[in-house]
């Protein structure tokens, strides 16, 4: 367990000090008049080192950010890996000064693959960590008293041109590069350039794999994206088996013998290219390349007068400069002090690859070149001299190159940041540095990065307009002292204050230190909860536990509940009552949480408007004052980021990955499961829509008889059916208790899990790549579909009395509604495919399902049909099917029931299985059938 913030406070007394003293130094002195004058020398010492607050009086205070470490039985077994793999001769300098303190047990230097394996077999066999270290800039690449893997010796770089050994011609250039997890972007930058191609990579020359593995934000992103968009295969050591692995496009020369491809090989080439530091020990990565351009690169730096010209330069960097260049070119902007005085500095990139194109530069844009200066001052340089041209290196305080500093970093993504409340905070975490050396530096992004959609990848965080990057810097000598701590915790205090404002975070530099969980949280964007499931699968024993965080898969599916309704519902208090109702559970141990979502906005419009937060969070009355603007305001942000109300749903289930239930109240959205279900497929996700009557409604606002409100936004009847709705005009905790345990309850009830467990998951069926969930087999399981239909009878919101009809189609609904119908005693009405029934029937033409369209070679358009008189007009109809998929064969049953006369309204579906992903309910909704009850009994994530 790591204390990096650990602090002893001790009373500044003589007595106290006497034990602490001889405490500290695990030393007590036997001679008992020597010992009276050391106790007095060791006085004299704590309390000249220790130090003095106010807020704790008469004593003094000792930072301690130590370590603890539980020796076991596997404490001396190192020698076995040390008889078998070489270790680094001599010390190991890393790039960073954090590592430099730790004190691993023991670095190796792997020379060959069998090594590497070598090395994770012992971690397994003694259930212990190993962390890597690729080109040594990662704060925890060494960890006291864990082994260390050195990738150095791996170092080569090989470029392929098409058709070369296996290389094939999927990169724009036709050309790959093999690069070897020892490699730092320096080596593949010129060896890449001798052969005229480039790969996107970061802007330092001495940065490893860990940066390509985890995002790698280089000055040719906006054009070609992130390093590890160019990701096309790797060779990686499994953590689970010490298996080589071969993933994606893997030239045949550079694959080791032995090495297999890995069944999930999809999941763990999708890993790579964002996570990649987290589900193996990866030996080499093959990229796609591009033609090697040239840069011209200006440079500006612009003294600030105070914080109005600080904000006004950043709203014109922002707005003036980058949003008006093209995908070639790129801003970078630093924000400093300098002399007493705040500067802000630029610099413009721009690329070609037709070097001509630079002879006469085109001068920057108007106003641009007049106000910040760029028309003279440029250079043309190539892709091995623009890492000189990075500003911090060389005009910064005097150049922040050669090894006289250390620093610290954390990176969030930012929009807008010309926005008052965004630069505001950014001059102010300026003006409250610790070191006159730290800084801020904004790298621009958009362009081919957000292009990449935020599930393609592992690499989630798309959409954002700077990479902040906020860089603690002290002074080589001041390593490991309070200056250093001071730096350290000025950059996390700055990280706190932006995480609300953001859209992610770089996961490159987290790890396990506890000051980084709450950034976390924010890596990765909507892929936390898979990535958390592929490093149960594919690191179960967590050997590579210092990377960096991810979230403990759930060991069940997580229950998401979005409460909903009318301003004045009682929403809030409903959802506390469930929230008792859950944690108290007799027969399960659930945690359960409530979160508004409304919150978010609120922390933003208290930021844009001076508003008070606290009273907006807490205070009713101050709340309706405020809602017309506030709502006012969201639409406003609505407009400009169409996809906000998604990214504060993902942001709240992120933030409650440790919960079984989750209930968050302050939806607007319409329809909110058929908008948001695919976001969160692996989960389960409810609308109870609370419902009360105006005069309720209006007693609970504190509003006039004849006052409705400014709220109240869905007073209308609803165009689509929520998962449950529930009248709340009574009084107290009973009726909200009672539907809890009566309504919610059974979605956590150990027979869904039973049901679960008897689906099997059949790999590359129907195709390669794809995972069958083979629903159907639940009948074939002993008491499987008694367990079943007992869950569709019981689970169904309506009244089974008042069923016409129980309608299926053929041949997955055939198998769970004919056994339904004999439990209920309802009609079972069979949909068959044309020419299968006799006449007189009803027909519509039925596109294939998702299944069959993967499997068939015909997969064009059917008819299906029922027999005419089978059902009444306007009968009660519940639909059963085995899977809710792409929704194509339900739209076709209820338009086939609506020529039959039975309407939208009076359908009800029932699904054994759904996959959210597929959005069926989408389509569903799309083709008119947004009122159509739907439930399901199980939730699969995955297509």
């Amino acid at each position: 367990a790591s204390f990096p913030t650990g602090v002893v406070s001790v009373a500044d007394d003589d007595e106290v000090l006497d034990f602490f003293a001889p405490f500290i130094a695990g030393f007590i002195m036997q001679d008992v008049d020597v010992d009276k004058a050391i106790r007095v020398d060791w006085r004299k010492v704590c309390r000249a080192l220790g130090r003095r607050e106010e807020s704790y009086p008469g004593h003094l205070l000792f930072s301690s950010p130590e370590v603890m470490v539980a020796f076991t039985q596997h404490a001396t077994t190192l020698p076995e890996v040390t008889a078998q793999v070489p270790l680094v001769k001599g010390d190991k300098t890393v790039k960073n000064q954090e590592a430099r303190l730790h004190r691993p047990a023991s670095i190796m230097r792997p020379t060959e693959v069998q090594h590497v394996q070598q090395c994770v077999r012992w971690a397994l066999k003694h259930g212990v960590g190993l962390t890597v270290v690729g080109g040594g800039h990662s704060g925890h690449c060494l960890w006291p008293n864990v082994v260390s893997v050195d990738m150095d010796a791996f170092d080569q770089v090989h470029v392929l041109t098409a058709g070369d050994d296996g290389g094939d011609s999927s990169s724009d250039s036709g050309i790959l590069v093999v690069a070897e997890a020892g490699c730092k972007t320096g080596d593949i930058v010129r060896k890449t350039m001798a052969a005229g191609v480039i790969v996107p990579l970061g802007a330092r020359p001495s940065v490893g794999a860990g940066l390509w593995l985890q995002g790698g934000i280089g000055h040719l992103a906006r054009l070609h994206g992130l390093a590890c968009d160019a990701i096309v295969g790797a060779v990686v050591v499994s953590v689970d088996s010490s298996q080589v692995l071969c993933v994606g496009s893997v030239p045949s020369r550079y694959q080791p013998a032995g090495a297999i491809r890995p069944k999930n090989e999809s999941d763990l080439l999708w890993a790579m290219k964002g996570a990649g530091t987290n589900f193996g020990i990866v030996v080499s990565v093959i990229f796609k390349s591009y033609a090697a351009p040239s840069y011209l690169t200006r440079n500006c730096v612009v003294p600030l007068s105070d914080n109005l010209e600080a904000r006004l330069r950043l709203s014109d960097f922002d707005n003036l400069v980058a949003r008006r260049l093209h995908r070639n070119c790129s801003a970078d902007a630093y924000l400093y002090g300098d002399v007493g005085q705040l500067h802000l500095g630029v610099t413009m990139f721009e690329s070609s690859t037709t070097v001509h194109d630079f002879a006469t530069p085109t001068p920057p844009p108007p106003p641009v070149g007049a106000i910040w200066g760029l028309e003279d001052d440029f250079k043309v340089v190539d892709s091995v001299s623009l890492f000189e041209t990075e500003m911090y290196l060389s005009q910064m305080h005097g150049g922040h190159g050669g090894g006289k500093t250390s620093s610290f970093k954390r990176c969030l993504f930012l929009k807008h940041i010309g926005e008052t409340n965004v630069a505001d905070r950014l001059v102010t975490a300026v003006e409250t540095r610790p070191s006159p050396l730290c800084y801020l530096h904004l790298l621009q992004g958009g362009g081919a990065v957000a292009d990449v959609a935020a599930d393609a990848t592992a690499f989630g965080c798309r959409d954002w307009d700077f990479a902040c990057v906020i860089t603690g810097v002290w002074t080589r000598d001041q390593d490991g002292t309070e200056a250093a701590q001071s730096a350290v915790q000025w950059v996390y205090n700055v990280a706190e204050d932006l995480l609300s404002l953001s859209s992610g975070v770089y996961g490159a530099d987290l790890g396990p230190d506890p000051r980084d969980a709450a950034l976390a949280a924010k890596a990765f964007g909507p892929n936390r909860p898979r990535l958390a499931r592929l490093k149960h699968n594919l690191d179960p024993r967590n050997v590579l536990a210092y990377a960096c965080p991810l979230p403990k898969a759930p060991m069940e599916q997580k229950l998401i509940v979005l409460v909903t309704g009318d301003c004045g519902a009682g929403k809030d208090h409903c959802a506390d009552v469930w929230v008792s109702v859950f944690t108290s559970c007799t027969h399960k141990c659930l945690t359960a949480r409530v979160v508004s979502i409304s919150d978010a906005i609120k922390r933003e419009y208290a930021a844009a408007t001076g508003a008070d937060l606290s009273r907006l969070l807490c205070d009713r009355a101050y709340k309706e004052q405020h809602r017309p603007a506030l709502t006012t305001f969201f639409q406003g942000q609505a407009r400009e980021r169409p996809r906000l109300p998604e990214e504060h749903f993902l942001n709240v289930v992120y933030g409650a990955v440790d919960v079984d239930v989750l209930l968050i109240t302050g939806m607007r959205d319409e329809a909110p499961v058929t908008a948001l279900s695919h976001l969160v497929p692996d989960s389960r996700l409810l609308e109870v829509h609370v419902q009360a009557s105006k005069q309720t409604r209006q007693i609970r606002r504190g509003c006039n008889s004849g006052d409705d409100g400014d709220g109240d936004v869905n007073l209308r009847a609803l165009d689509y059916c929520p998962s449950l709705i529930f009248d709340n005009d009574t009084i107290g905790n009973e009726a909200p208790k009672r539907f809890a345990e009566q309504c919610l309850l059974p979605f956590v009830h150990d027979d869904l899990q039973r049901l679960a467990h008897m689906v099997r998951q059949v790999p590359d069926f129907p195709r390669l790549g794809f995972e069958f969930r083979h629903v159907l087999g639940i009948s074939q399981q002993p008491g499987g579909l008694a367990l079943c239909t007992s869950l569709l009878q019981t689970s169904f919101t309506g009244d089974w009395a008042k069923v016409d009809a129980v309608a299926c189609c053929e041949a997955g609904g055939f198998v769970y509604a004919s056994a339904l119908t004999s439990r209920v005693e309802v009609p079972l009405v069979m949909i068959r495919e044309a020419g299968k029934l006799p006449p007189p029937t009803v027909s519509v033409i039925k596109p294939s399902s998702h299944i069959s369209s993967l499997t068939s070679s015909n997969s064009g358009e059917k008819r299906i049909e029922m027999e005419r008189d089978v059902i009444t007009r306007g009968a009660s109809v519940v639909v059963v099917d085995d899977v809710l998929s792409t929704g194509e064969t339900l739209c076709a049953v209820l338009q086939l029931l609506d020529e039959a006369g039975v309407g939208a309204d009076d359908v009800s579906i029932m699904v054994v299985a759904e996959f959210p992903l597929k959005r069926g309910r989408e389509l569903l909704r799309q083709r008119g059938f947004g009122r159509t009850n739907i439930q399901s009994l199980l939730i699969f994530g995955g297509s």
